[in-house]
């Protein structure tokens, strides 16, 4: 199934066309098998093909099609969870290891790009987290404080700062993250595709598996057409997880989440709207995502599903919301809306697991896709073939669905549904 207007949006149309794929035909044998071609799937294919092995990637759709395709393009350093509680969570040993490694993953990110020559818009600038009044300047300021504790180049800029950062007067203050960035998520996506080919691994599109069965030592991976026996499984499909895989699905809450884009804006208004052109968000427990892609569009984006009610909720909130942050883009329309799914965790910290003898699978990202993904698959990569759990950043867990989870899903796409409804209109 390609990529649609209301799935990939902007993303879809500005990203280069995916590498040639075909769907899996007869049987096929591989040392790993990688089910999903996202962020984590395509990185850990790219390193393994590196290192010498024999990889075949399955995916339902194509290249990009589930979060990896859909989300905001923010290259973020660490979790949504403060620095401090990562190791009380994980424990001293897996919370520092993780910390170390989600800090430095965006750089992983931004040199892939330029080792493998993507066209993906990549902007290694920054982002700025934008205070919300005196409650979030406090909470950035912690942040800010413990990423400063740790070396890393975070500054938080006062209210004045935030305002010539951002080219409003909406904020408090603002959180610059030097480490970070934005990029064109569905092209990274593709440019990762093209690399793991360019390095001899296989990618078979339009693949869904839909059997999963042990045979002796090795896994045997079922599609409509063809098959596929492996020596380890590496599942990458995380919130978008189904058939042999759905308990994957079911380990996490989805949150969905959508964004509108204006056509091109003029250099008159570009120069005064995010001038150094980082990725922003902001600090409320509905937030609001803004950015800018290279062609000058205003990306802007939040909690919420474009479909029933939420398909006119949603955008006409999007831009109310716009104007009052920017008046100067009262009247731009919308030419592009999409929307897609958050795998949510609980303590929103990812997480490992074994599925079987040899099939592993990180989940949950908590809307940080893009570094943790690229850096896990590294991780997954270099798991298998050395075959030590020495350099894993997280400790296994067991595979439950969290409390309620039916009930919180749709409190996530109702309640932002009825923010939405009322939010920024006077």
């Amino acid at each position: 199934m390609p990529v649609a207007a209301q799935s990939h949006g902007l993303w879809g149309q500005s990203a280069p066309p995916p590498p040639a794929t075909l769907p899996l035909s007869g049987a096929g044998r591989a040392d790993v098998a990688v089910v999903g071609a996202g962020f984590t799937g395509l990185s850990a294919a790219l390193h393994l093909a590196e290192a010498g092995s024999k990889v075949v990637v399955l995916d339902a759709e194509e290249i990009g099609f589930g979060g990896s395709g859909r989300n905001v393009g923010l290259v973020n350093a660490g979790l949504w969870v403060m620095p401090s509680e990562i190791p009380k969570v994980l424990g001293a040993e897996y919370g520092e290891r993780l910390l170390a490694l989600l800090g430095d993953a965006p750089q992983e990110v931004y040199d892939l790009v330029s080792k493998h020559g993507m066209d993906c818009e990549a902007m290694h600038v920054g982002t700025l987290h934008c205070a919300v009044g005196e409650a979030g300047l406090r909470e950035l300021e912690r942040r800010c404080a413990e990423w400063q504790a740790r070396g890393a180049p975070v500054e938080l800029l006062d209210a004045a700062g935030a305002a010539r950062a951002l080219g409003t007067n909406a904020y408090t203050g603002a959180l610059l993250d030097k480490r970070a960035g934005t990029i064109q998520p569905l092209a990274y996506a593709r440019g990762l595709g093209r690399a793991a080919l360019a390095a001899g691994a296989v990618i078979h599109s339009a693949s869904p598996v839909q059997g999963c069965e042990r045979d002796g030592s090795v896994w045997r991976l079922m599609t409509p057409t063809g098959t596929v026996t492996a020596d380890w499984v590496i599942v990458a499909t995380n919130a978008f997880s189904s058939g042999p895989f759905q308990m994957i699905r079911q380990a996490l809450v989805r949150l969905p989440y959508f964004q509108c884009a204006t056509d091109p804006l003029p250099e008159t208004l570009l120069r005064d709207i995010i001038p150094g052109r980082q990725g922003a968000w902001d600090t409320k427990e509905v937030l609001s995502s803004f950015r800018l892609d290279a062609a000058g569009r205003f990306i802007f984006g939040s909690v919420g599903a474009l479909r029933a009610g939420g398909q006119q909720i949603h955008p006409d909130w999007a831009r109310r919301a716009m104007e009052k942050l920017y008046p100067a883009l009262r009247g731009q329309r919308f030419s592009h809306e999409w929307y897609g799914w958050i795998g949510m965790t609980d303590d929103a910290t990812p997480r490992f697991f074994e599925l079987g003898p040899q099939m592993v699978a990180f989940t949950g990202y908590n809307g940080r896709g893009i570094a943790p993904g690229t850096v896990f698959g590294r991780v997954l990569a270099q798991h298998v073939t050395r075959r030590s759990n020495d350099l894993l950043p997280l400790p296994v867990s067991q595979l439950a669905s969290p409390d309620w989870r039916p009930f919180k899903e749709f409190g996530y796409e109702a309640g932002a549904s009825a923010v939405h409804l009322v939010e920024a209109r006077v």
